[in-house]
């Protein structure tokens, strides 16, 4: 009984992280509410600062990529009850394709 019951309290402790779960949570925050958390900034600047700091483009391109793929996932992807159509398709398509070409633009072309 003892191994049933540590089962039990780890899924209903890793419950929160399922991929729904953070789907969903992702898609109902709005970007003040992501902009304003202390740690997220904090973390945010950070890397900022060190990709300044050093002159990493890999940095830099990496809280590019994030930012942009918090504001995708919050733009761009369909409510989990809606079907998914050409018109809830195409806005993530664009935001993928110009994330890529930014990232491919930066660390192949420019150099």
């Amino acid at each position: 009984m003892e191994k049933q019951e540590l089962l039990e309290k780890t899924t209903e402790a890793l419950r929160p992280f399922e991929t729904q779960n953070l789907m969903n949570t992702i898609q109902n925050l709005t970007l003040e509410q992501i902009f304003g958390n202390w740690v997220f900034l904090l973390i945010t600047f950070a890397l900022i600062f060190f990709g300044i700091y050093k002159r990493s483009k890999t940095v830099l391109l990496t809280v590019f990529f994030l930012l942009a793929l918090i504001v995708m996932v919050r733009f761009a992807m369909p409510a989990p009850d809606e079907e998914l159509t050409m018109k809830t398709i195409l806005p993530f398509v664009g935001f993928g394709l110009g994330i890529g070409g930014v990232i491919v633009y930066f660390s192949f072309i420019k150099d």
